[in-house]
């Protein structure tokens, strides 16, 4: 299952995201997205793990917590749409 986690301090790293979600179960991937010019954290991330009943855990558990002072946010991942949909 992919999954959102917004609100996210602009300190945390790809492997600090890493770690709060292993606490649940496998973690094939965890990514914060940064700005392509600048580098820096967009405040988001995207974090992949294989078991379903793992992740829904890790969201219901991780929803409303706190890192590094900013309370996050973390949800099942919508698809991505494509630009000047309406869906």
């Amino acid at each position: 299952m992919n999954i959102y986690v917004g609100n996210l301090s602009f300190k945390v790293s790809d492997q600090e995201l890493m770690e709060v979600f292993e606490k649940f179960g496998n973690v094939t991937s965890a990514k914060v997205i940064k700005d392509r010019e600048t580098g820096r954290s967009k405040g988001f991330g995207f974090v992949e793990m294989k078991n379903d009943s793992e992740a829904q855990a890790a969201i219901d558990d991780l929803n409303g917590i706190e890192i590094k002072g900013r309370t996050i946010k973390v949800n099942k991942a919508r698809p991505k749409q494509k630009a000047g949909s309406q869906q």
